[in-house]
């Protein structure tokens, strides 16, 4: 993952506005190390400011870089705290005591749902879900692609990341574009759709179960989570 280190001053500029989590790897539209970033990946859907509107789908931002995947592949997807050091974005530091934390806005955790969509956001197609705990920095979120997927390598393949937070009524949409190889005849997607809800013309004020933690790790994805969604089961 490339790092561009001089963009940790832009983050601390706008972080009173943005101190948010976002999409790591994938690299998402608009995410650190792109040429989009303007540190607004981190807000959720709706947020204004005098500059940008983070708008549905993926933020409002353009295609970004692609990322190869497979079919069967098991994605070890990150996360981006607007308050990290360029260190602990490329080392991705394990916590040691709840003193001694980069500061996440978590919201009380809540539910992160993984999709794939293979027309550029308009229908989605749910891989891998995550509650209570999720979104935390400081851990690795695997997730695999279903091993039957179609392949996909078009402008518009994504990888897409949704959170629905738990204290504040929020929801958070990033989309890594990709390119997928997967099956080339009689490949099949999850017909379940993802959660969308909390800005114009969608269900409002939805707060997802969590962990009620703000500002600091929670302890990461449970060995029962990361097993369900890293299996064969699709």
């Amino acid at each position: 993952m490339k790092i561009a280190t001089g963009l940790i001053v832009l983050v601390s500029m706008v972080a009173s506005a943005t101190a948010h989590m976002a999409l790591l790897h994938p690299t998402p539209r608009g995410g650190y190390g792109t040429k989009q970033y303007n540190g607004r990946i981190h807000t959720f859907i709706g947020y204004k400011d005098s500059k940008w509107t983070q708008r549905f789908p993926c933020g409002g931002y353009a295609p970004g870089p692609v990322t190869k995947l497979k079919a069967g592949q098991i994605v070890p997807v990150r996360f981006l705290a607007s308050s990290m050091k360029a260190s602990q974005i490329k080392t991705q530091p394990k916590p040691t005591s709840t003193s001694k934390q980069f500061s996440q806005a978590r919201h009380g955790g809540g539910t992160c749902e993984f999709s794939l969509s293979y027309d550029n956001g308009k229908t989605y197609h749910l891989i891998a879900t995550y509650t209570k705990t999720c979104p935390d920095a400081y851990y690795q979120w695997p997730v695999k692609i279903p091993k039957n997927a179609p392949s996909c390598k078009k402008k518009g393949c994504l990888f897409v990341w949704s959170w629905t937070a738990n204290i504040l009524p929020q929801y958070y949409h990033n989309c890594a574009d990709i390119e997928l190889s997967g099956k080339s005849s009689g490949g099949k997607l999850p017909s379940k759709g993802i959660a969308i809800v909390d800005f114009n013309g969608r269900k409002k004020n939805v707060k997802a179960p969590g962990d009620g933690i703000n500002h600091k790790s929670a302890g990461g994805p449970s060995k029962k989570e990361i097993a369900a969604n890293t299996d064969d089961k699709f």
